[in-house]
């Protein structure tokens, strides 16, 4: 029982790290190709979009990462299995068709909390994302107002 808790303490470690690794990844992505945040419609859209899809490609994964100790330690009957069972286990879906067994239980739960875990950290980074976005968006607004002002005077 030990030697399972202390392989699940390992899976969570590493998709911790896979997690900061990508997020960091992205933060160095975004400060080189977006060095001021956009504050007009479009290119929010596209740059939020983009993290997004980012992110789900991180989440794939990690799930991937669960799949494949699942599939290696013959837990689940074969790769389809493993493969649904990490994605509904590590986003909480939690349907209950398919379940490990005995002395394997122990992984869905913490998986679980894993990948709620991992989720509300994607979503802050998007919400951290937002926040400078309209900090920028703020830090402008006398330019923009100034612009509008100068332009109904020379109407």
């Amino acid at each position: 029982m030990l030697s399972l808790v202390l392989v699940a303490v390992a899976l969570v470690a590493v998709t911790v790290t896979v997690h900061a690794v990508g997020l960091a990844v992205m933060l160095r992505a975004m400060r080189r190709w977006v060095p001021l945040p956009p504050t007009h419609l479009w290119p929010v859209t596209r740059l939020l979009i983009s993290i997004v899809w980012c992110l789900i490609l991180l989440h794939l994964v990690e799930i991937s990462m669960w799949a494949l100790f699942y599939l290696w330690w013959g837990c689940l009957p074969d790769t389809q299995a493993a493969f649904y069972f990490a994605g509904v286990t590590y986003t909480s879906i939690g349907y209950g068709d398919l379940v490990l067994a005995k002395p394997w239980r122990l992984f869905a739960p913490i998986e679980g909390l894993t990948g709620i875990l991992m989720c509300g950290w994607s979503a802050s980074f998007i919400f951290a994302v937002v926040l400078r976005i309209h900090q920028e968006y703020e830090s402008t607004a006398p330019i923009r107002r100034q612009g509008e002002t100068q332009h109904e005077h020379h109407a």
